[in-house]
């Protein structure tokens, strides 16, 4: 009985889990889309000459977002595989 409560208890954590990575990959994949300097795929393969600037105001906190939405997905993951 106390194994199958703790089981249960488990899979709660694991849906909980799992939904979480889904609101955090959904928020992150449009703030990496956002920075995306070029337009199309030909700006990736033959255009990288250009000049450094930094980032400032709010281009600086969507970047600073970024990292830390990253690294809660990766932490994430982990969760799901150790629940898992």
């Amino acid at each position: 009985m106390i194994g199958s409560a703790r089981k249960d208890r488990n899979m709660n954590y694991l849906l909980i889990v799992k939904v979480l990575q889904i609101i955090l990959v959904v928020l992150l994949v449009p703030l990496i889309l956002i920075q995306s300097k070029g337009k199309g795929l030909a700006s990736g393969i033959g255009d990288s000459i250009g000049a450094y600037r930094s980032r400032r105001g709010l281009e600086r906190a969507i970047f600073i977002f970024t990292i830390v939405l990253a690294v809660l997905v990766v932490i994430n993951s982990l969760l799901v595989v150790i629940l898992s």
